[in-house]
């Protein structure tokens, strides 16, 4: 089969290698689409996993094959693949915390070499630990591929809005208006709030507005801080979600977000970088700063209802198409995107 295998920072081969084969609880699926994710990009560019490794893990495709002890699962049924599922048992788990679980890091699907996600590959392999606790879920008849890519990052964003309590007539900004920034805005709606969005590319402030934001602005304006304040009778908003990985955009929450709020950080920063602060803003003001880092087991199946029922418009999203062999080009552009580029999907079978 053919797979875009990692070989070193910014170094894919495109390569021929072994189909992978299969113990008796794993699950073998032809991957018909995968999402480029941002995490995807950044371990590409950067030193921080050794090769090779194949990539990708918003995975939409047909099972090719099962093992001899796999039950409720045939050939032919069309899945999302979840890459990652806990334990449920340490005490990460017991907490919630369902991305600090080690079984969580540690157990991938895989195209082959160490497992990480395995996407970018015309096959990828289901570990029995994911196959048997509700890695594999079921893609509705109306439903496409590239609809049911999305219930991975969907929930990721989900999560976020979860931790931070968003509620019906609460006022959200969202720094950044990239594929993450957009579903971030819809999800902001679905859930009752309203959507304040920033950019620094006018295409993309016009989409955030598209896509359901109260109002848009560039990040660059000057008067941000007041009109925020001006949308929310002067209090500032509820909620900041941090979807850049942005000193100055965390510095603009500061002052946009209200006393009492909440600013959470999704966006991944650069180890190197430090923000320095003033504790007493977050003492006095009573600031929620908080993190969010990948899916949650316990909101899988609301996340796939979101996508599977069209609550939000997932393929509003997707801007660009590509074969799998030339997976490099897809992230060059993801890296230096055009005013149009949002979402990038790759198809490892198809000519696109």
């Amino acid at each position: 089969m053919k797979a875009q295998v990692f070989r070193g920072v910014n170094q894919l081969s495109y390569e021929e290698i072994p189909v992978p084969t299969l113990e008796p609880g794993e699950v073998l699926v032809q991957v018909q689409v995968v999402g480029l994710c941002q995490s995807d990009i950044k371990k590409i560019r950067y030193p921080l996993y050794e090769p090779p490794r194949i990539f990708g893990h918003e995975t939409a495709g047909m099972i090719a094959a099962v093992g001899n002890q796999v039950k409720n699962w045939q050939v032919g049924q069309r899945v999302a693949v979840m890459h990652h599922i806990p334990c449920m048992r340490c005490a990460y788990c017991l907490n919630d915390n369902f991305s600090m679980c080690d079984v969580y890091k540690n157990i991938s699907t895989t195209a082959g070499f160490n497992a990480s996600g395995g996407g970018f590959a015309e096959y990828v392999k289901v570990p029995d630990h994911i196959v048997q606790n509700g890695g594999l879920i079921p893609i509705p008849d109306h439903i496409s591929f590239e609809e049911a890519s999305f219930v991975e990052p969907t929930n990721c964003c989900l999560k976020a809005v979860k931790k931070a309590q968003i509620a019906p007539g609460q006022t959200v900004l969202v720094t950044g208006a990239g594929p993450i920034g957009l579903m971030f805005v819809m999800l902001v709606k679905y859930f009752g709030a309203k959507a304040i969005a920033t950019d620094l590319l006018p295409s993309r402030i016009e989409k955030a507005l598209h896509v359901g934001a109260e109002a848009a602005f560039d990040a660059r304006d000057r008067d941000l801080v007041a009109k925020t304040h001006t949308l929310t009778g002067g209090m500032g908003v509820d909620v900041t979600l941090l979807a850049v990985p942005s000193e100055k955009a965390f510095y603009q929450a500061l002052e946009c977000t209200r006393k009492g709020g909440k600013i959470l950080f999704f966006a991944e920063f650069p180890d190197e970088l430090e923000i320095s602060i003033n504790p007493n803003i977050l003492y006095r003001r009573e600031i929620d700063l908080m993190g969010s880092y990948s899916s949650s087991y316990r909101l899988q199946n609301l996340s796939a209802d979101i996508v599977f029922n069209r609550r939000i418009d997932v393929k509003a999203l997707i801007s660009d198409r590509y074969p799998l062999q030339n997976l490099s080009a897809a992230v060059e552009q993801a890296i230096a995107p055009t005013p149009e580029t949002y979402k990038i999907l790759i198809y490892p079978l198809a000519q696109v």
